[in-house]
């Protein structure tokens, strides 16, 4: 799903969050079908789970500027994983290479870019709970909140005030919908 545009869902017949539910669906079903059938541990095949995790780019799209770093940095993890899938076919082989060659905190190994993957994946899983999860539905409230959950107790003191600071910039909460082809939230 590499460089969708959130365009691509004008029709109106799909939305992001549900082509998102989707994905994510399909790899709990994989992953819950191979543990029943198999005696060994389910190993979820890399590009399958980079598939998955490449719709979610377009969350990090609609968020605008306050997130375009997020998604710059989120699309190009994805990418590299996925371009890793080639030659590695579970993610459980790319932690095991990384493991035995020493270079699991090594900048652009594939076990760090996983990492940063889930990372943008539990950020933006923070911000959509928080986001319907309180009556007045506040985007900048939410997506503070799970910052400072999720990213911030990794980030340097001027990043976390760069990211306050971008706050300000998020969409208004109709506009998010608009932007998702929402309309029943």
């Amino acid at each position: 799903m590499d460089g969708v545009a959130v365009e691509s869902f004008n029709d109106g017949s799909v939305t992001p969050l549900s082509s998102i539910a989707e994905a994510f669906e399909e790899l709990a079903r994989l992953l819950k079908s191979h543990k029943e059938g198999s005696k060994e541990e389910a190993r979820l095949r890399l590009d399958t789970f980079c598939d998955a995790c490449s719709w979610v780019s377009v969350l990090f799209e609609c968020l605008g500027i306050a997130f375009k770093f997020a998604e710059l940095e989120y699309v190009a993890k994805v990418r590299n994983l996925k371009e890793a899938s080639r030659t590695h076919s579970t993610l459980q082989e790319i932690l095991d290479l990384d493991v035995s060659n020493g270079t699991v905190k090594k900048p652009g190994s594939l076990s760090r870019n996983l990492r940063r993957v889930r990372q943008g994946l539990d950020l933006i899983r923070a911000l959509f709970e928080h986001f319907f999860s309180t009556e007045d539905h506040s985007l900048k409230a939410a997506a503070s909140t799970a910052y400072a959950q999720v990213c911030a107790p990794y980030h340097s003191w001027t990043v976390r005030t760069a990211v306050a600071a971008g706050m300000y910039a998020l969409p208004t909460r109709d506009k998010l919908l608009h932007k998702l082809n929402e309309t029943e939230m």
